[in-house]
């Protein structure tokens, strides 16, 4: 191919072929030829060169790129807290403190890299943070701080500076801390009296420094141990730096075992002394240290809340039905099959086609109605009669206090066991009682009668509701926790010590998520409806002195008499009747 360099020699080879081909032309044709063709190759040269050297030098020109400058950093914000994040996770992959130098306030000399690290997660079983489930327990802490879930890590909370002296005084029924503890009043408690209860003790348990040691023996009745030391701690929330080091053994069944009658009483030395063992009951019988029972923080198994809930509940319960409008009939409803001949007897005083002792009974299937949902189970929906049965199961029964919170009149079968606060009731006050045996024909004149006399039974009715919503508060559930555990710790004629066994327990460990499935079957939703926030502003209630030896005489004798002045009515009632 001809390039553009090569037309001017092009050109005149064309001319030079011409003249050869065309000899007859003159000579000035010829010089004017030349001449022409001399101007053209000339301005084809210079237009070439012009060409040639605007090309050169657009290859020689640099090519410009549009490029960001390199922005400097900027030193780390002001967060108005001398935390230096960036230091601490750039030199401590670990997330814990241990490498972490202390801050100043100097600007550094030099600024610092900025790196972007990811913090190690701490894998939980629940979602949920503290905050959503409305506590004062900081989870987060425990678990980035303690790996094992152990307490020995966990601050515990110290005395409250601010919490004032209770200017309040606890009920009457305090009174019976004093009687409780009187067994050990002149010998005092020694470790050995205490090991000696470790026969049937489920757990025991040693408050040593505000710290709560645990030494487990056998597993209890459902989660009973596990919600009485729930309690246990709860009160060491409530009045942190209060309670002195403490050594006891407990045993979370039914009936009392430390029976009376095999200690000299009159002659007792520490020799011969009984152990002291709680417990949530006693009798006339025993000498076992009576505790408010694992239901005051909730009976998960059958879906019972907190005692606190229940009695807001149980008020807005009561107005559903005013007392006159509720069914005329006394009514029970419970499980029978719990080795209670006494309950087993109660199944016969229901209606039937031969008899009508004014009783309705319904049997509780608690498997069944667990598997509803527990939809027909809440007691307080059921303050629907005015009178509601009260009777003894294996022993006491937890559900005492939820038929006394109603304001319908509660008809008591003669009990045989008592509980913390129950011994103060008196009849005819805060119930009305019940021979056990002849009960269906007692229950049919209680019924009579008061339907009869409807003032009466309404005063019955609101003693009973107001003494559980005054008197039975958790607020003095605690006190009474207190003053029992206070009064204990004062006749220890020894150090306690942690037991060789033993577990630090701490709220944390039991409701913090964790791997699995939640402590010892715990369902902590319970538990966290029962926590105490924060520590009491003021102090526990104050103790009342203990009954006088008159003053104790008087109130049995007075209970007596009431008794029988209600068993003078019902036997002239039948005595008309038949």
């Amino acid at each position: 191919m001809t390039s553009l360099f090569s037309k001017p020699r092009a050109l005149t080879s064309h001319i030079t072929n011409f003249k050869t081909s065309r000899p007859v032309i003159g000579k000035l044709h010829v010089a004017t030829l030349t001449l022409l063709l001399f101007l053209i190759a000339a301005g084809i040269a210079v237009t070439s060169s012009l060409w040639l050297n605007k090309t050169t030098k657009a290859f020689d020109r640099p090519t410009l790129v549009a490029t960001k400058p390199e922005p400097e950093l900027e030193p780390p914000h002001e967060t108005g807290v001398l935390v230096n994040c960036t230091s601490f996770l750039n030199q401590n992959r670990s997330g814990s403190c241990s490498r972490t130098p202390l801050l100043n306030k100097k600007k550094p000399s030099h600024r610092p890299t900025i790196t972007t690290i990811k913090p190690v997660p701490v894998r939980v079983s629940e979602k949920k943070s503290p905050e959503d489930t409305g506590s004062s327990v900081d989870c987060s802490s425990f678990l980035n701080q303690n790996r094992s879930g152990s307490c020995s890590r966990t601050l515990q909370s110290g005395y409250n500076q601010n919490q004032t002296e209770s200017n309040r005084s606890c009920p009457d029924y305090f009174k019976w801390i004093h009687e409780d503890l009187k067994p050990w009043r002149e010998t005092g408690i020694t470790k050995e009296m205490v090991e000696r209860g470790k026969t049937t003790a489920h757990f025991r348990l040693v408050i040593l420094n505000g710290k709560v040691f645990v030494e487990n023996y056998k597993k209890s009745i459902q989660t009973r141990d596990a919600f009485t030391l729930w309690g246990i701690l709860q009160l060491l929330r409530k009045y942190p730096g209060k309670l002195p080091d403490v050594d006891l053994m407990f045993d979370c069944d039914d009936r009392p075992v430390i029976r009376s009658d095999g200690y000299n009483i009159l002659n007792r030395t520490v020799e011969n002394a009984p152990p002291p063992l709680f417990r949530y009951c006693g009798d006339r019988w025993t000498v076992d240290i009576v505790f408010p029972d694992w239901s005051f923080w909730g009976w998960q198994e059958i879906n019972i809340k907190e005692w606190s809930k229940v009695l807001k509940e149980m008020e807005e319960g009561k107005k559903k039905k005013k007392f006159m409008e509720r069914d005329a009939y006394a009514y029970w409803k419970g499980n029978p099959f719990v080795a209670s001949p006494s309950r087993e007897d109660l199944l016969t005083c229901n209606l039937s086609s031969l008899h009508d002792w004014n009783a309705r009974i319904f049997i509780q299937d608690w498997i069944s109605e667990g598997q509803r949902g527990f939809e027909n189970s809440n007691v307080a929906n059921q303050c629907t009669y005015r009178y509601k049965i009260y009777i003894e199961g294996y022993a006491w029964s937890v559900s005492e206090k939820y038929i006394l919170a109603c304001d319908s009149v509660t008809l008591m079968v003669k009990p045989y066991y008592y509980d913390f606060f129950s011994r103060t009731l008196q009849p005819l006050q805060h119930y009305w009682p019940i021979r056990d045996k002849d009960k269906c024909r007692s229950i049919k004149f209680a019924v009579d009668w008061l339907n009869n006399h409807t003032q009466k039974a309404q005063e019955i009715g609101r003693e009973a509701s107001e003494f559980m919503q005054r008197d039975l508060s958790m607020e003095n559930v605690y006190d009474y926790m207190f003053h029992l555990l206070n009064e204990y710790s004062k006749l220890l004629k020894y150090k306690p010590q942690v037991p060789k066994n033993s577990v630090e327990l701490c709220t944390e460990a039991l409701v913090c998520p964790s791997e699995g499935e939640d402590v010892n079957g715990v369902d902590k939703k319970f538990m966290i409806g029962s926590l105490v926030s924060r520590p009491h502003a003021s102090g526990p209630c104050s103790l009342p002195p203990p009954f006088d030896s008159n003053g104790l005489e008087k109130f049995h004798r007075k209970k007596l008499n009431l008794i029988r002045q209600v068993e003078k009515w019902e036997d002239s009632y039948w005595q008309k009747v038949l």
